[in-house]
């Protein structure tokens, strides 16, 4: 399996699930999703997958100082419909790590570990999403926007040429690179396109 080597380089997301614990699935219930775990599952790596694993990366630091995130133990609303925009995309990979769901997830085992009904959409917030601690009730909201980080200007014309069908493999093969520079170039300015407020 190939991809851009820069993948390597993310921090890790370290959590803690009692459920898998329960289960037999991972030793006290610890392990970690990295940034490659969401671009096979989302199928692609975008400055919106990265921005989703950027948010929760985000958050769960602020939600979880010096500890491991309890999976399970975490409501996320977002200020959008779940067919707007991309807020699907942003859910759908924030849910693969925190465990959170609307109405679809697991049931849980007589009234425990239960992950559904845990991810809202359309709430009333001014943040990309809001995560909040089932346990304690503290919250934070994170705002995403990676436009201080501008796409090579080749990529444009490049794009022309493949929706039109007249791009090359070099051409498709640049296009592609140039792509995910603009995403590592998101994740090395972190600082400058996340923004996490406590509630």
């Amino acid at each position: 399996m190939i991809y851009p080597i820069f993948f390597n380089a993310i921090e890790v997301i370290k959590v803690k699930d009692p459920l898998s614990n329960v289960l037999g699935a991972f030793e006290n219930g610890e392990y970690e999703f990295n940034y490659l775990d969401v671009v096979k599952s989302a199928g692609h790596s975008c400055p919106t997958v990265a921005g989703a694993y950027i948010i929760t990366l985000k958050a769960l630091e602020a939600l979880y100082p010096n500890e491991r995130a309890v999976r399970g133990n975490l409501k996320v609303e977002f200020k959008e419909g779940e067919s707007d925009g991309v807020a699907g995309v942003i859910g759908n990979v924030i849910s693969q790590i925190t465990g959170a769901t609307d109405k679809t997830g697991f049931k849980g085992l007589n009234g425990q570990y239960a992950r559904h009904s845990l991810m809202h959409f359309n709430s009333d917030i001014n943040a990309s999403a809001r995560f909040t601690r089932v346990d304690n009730g503290k919250s934070v909201d994170v705002t995403y926007n990676p436009s201080s980080v501008m796409p090579n200007p080749n990529m444009q014309p490049l794009m022309g040429k493949m929706m039109q069908g007249e791009a090359s493999s070099d051409e498709v093969k640049e296009f592609g690179a140039l792509w995910q520079d603009r995403v590592q170039r998101i994740f090395e300015n972190i600082e400058s396109v996340v923004q996490v407020k406590e509630i």
